[in-house]
Order: C-alpha cells, then structure tokens, then sequence
C-alpha cells in the first residue's frame, strides 16, 4: 500500500530528442542528450544572416502525481453514499459467526466391528 501512495504522488519529467523523425534519445528526471546537429544561434547582423530550418527537436513530457491524498466524503453525492452503504453492510455481513457449534455426526454412532481388519490384513500403523 504504501508503494500505491509513493508512486501515485510522484512527479516525474520525460525528456525526448528527436532529430528529424527519429527518436535519438530520452531520458528520465532529466534533459536528453541532442545528436549534435543543432543550428547555430543567429548572427546579431541581420543584413549578413542565413536561415536555415533546424531538423532537430525537444519534447518535454511532464507527468505530475496527485497532490491531495484526503479525500472529502461530505461531499459524495446519492449513487455513492449507496454504494459505501451497500458495500459496508456486505462486509459486516462477510463475517457474521455461527450462533452455535454443530457438529453434524453427533447423532450417529460408530458401525460395530465383527473382525479387526487391521490384524486380517497384517497392516499396522506406526
């Protein structure tokens, strides 16, 4: 239960460089390496400046755990206020006991023994 707790408050980053349509790397918790192709930052001149269309590109994927592990119960609505009522009186009835010990052979009584079978057999217990 408490690795439930652990992981469902986590919050974790995935990092993903891809160079064109392919994927050259990915990390977790961290930035992923580039391939190296990046384009070079512009010049400040702007009459002597190429552009040219950078192939490569960065995802971030930021997957953020929940915050919040008190859940507010006066605030359920009808469907499921029966359903807690519904599932506690099955749970409380689960493991209602038996009233009384019976035991179902009481009332019988052994079979007479006209020969030891045991003795006739030569089979003894040890």
């Amino acid at each position: 239960m408490a690795m439930v707790v652990l992981l469902s408050t986590m919050s974790f980053t995935v990092s993903q460089h891809y160079c064109g349509d392919y994927l050259v790397d990915s990390a977790l918790f961290s930035k992923a390496e580039s391939c190296g192709m990046e384009m070079e930052k512009p010049s400040p001149n702007k009459d002597c400046s190429l552009t040219k269309k950078n192939c490569c590109s960065d995802i971030l994927t930021q997957i953020d755990g929940q915050s919040e592990l008190k859940i507010d119960v006066a605030h359920l609505n009808f469907e499921q206020q029966v359903f807690v009522a519904a599932l506690s009186y099955s749970y409380i009835q689960l493991f209602e006991g038996i009233e009384e010990n019976s035991v179902p052979f009481n009332y019988y009584s052994p079979p007479l023994l006209v020969k030891d079978l045991q003795l006739l057999d030569e089979v003894f217990l040890i």
